[in-house]
């Protein structure tokens, strides 16, 4: 009866203290498993604590954090937007926020982008569920500063979100041609 009751503890001590895989796979999907990760995946991550760990959660202030899981921030560009585009993703950068941007390549994101902003419009800014249509400093901060994001970024950060410049999109030519500022 002992031999049992050591078996259990021993097995339930090994399940607890299991470690947690988050990888990227060859598809581009984020896979969060407790078997190890094949040899293609991409951005591997482990923790034994039974939560996935992230690469840039880490990194990233308690502030920016809480206004990323609250109010994520998302860039609507295109390839034919140079200057406007280009000072969005400089002010997002030299505040330190995280972001998404979403290139407009095929007709589902031009759809999105419609029924956010009303038009097919870049660059256009989403923090949260608010919105704006095209590049206005003002207005961009505003939108950062009700969401709680630092106006600065914290000491030694880097760069956190969007494409860089050279990034050159496939065009699968199902794209409406976006109105830029």
């Amino acid at each position: 009866m002992r031999f049992l009751l050591v078996l259990c503890l021993a097995l339930l001590s090994a399940v607890v203290s299991a470690q947690t895989y988050r990888w990227v796979d060859p598809s581009g999907r984020t896979i969060i498993s407790d078997t190890p990760p094949p040899g293609k995946a991409k951005e591997v991550s482990r923790t034994s604590d039974g939560q996935a760990a992230t690469a840039d959660d880490g990194d990233l202030p308690f502030a920016v954090r809480k206004a990323r899981e609250n109010f994520p921030v998302t860039l609507f560009t295109a390839a034919d937007c140079t200057t406007d585009c280009q000072q969005a993703r400089d002010l997002l950068n030299s505040r330190g926020v995280p972001f998404t941007e979403k290139m407009l390549q095929k007709a589902v994101d031009a759809t999105e982008l419609r029924a956010l902003v009303g038009d097919v419009f870049v660059p256009s800014l989403k923090v949260g569920n608010q919105s704006f249509r095209g590049f206005q400093a003002t207005a961009y901060h505003n939108l950062l500063d009700l969401a709680g994001y630092p106006k600065t970024p914290a000491y030694g950060s880097k760069p956190s979100g969007g494409l860089p410049p050279a990034a050159e999109p496939k065009d699968t030519g199902d794209t409406p041609t976006p109105a830029t500022n």
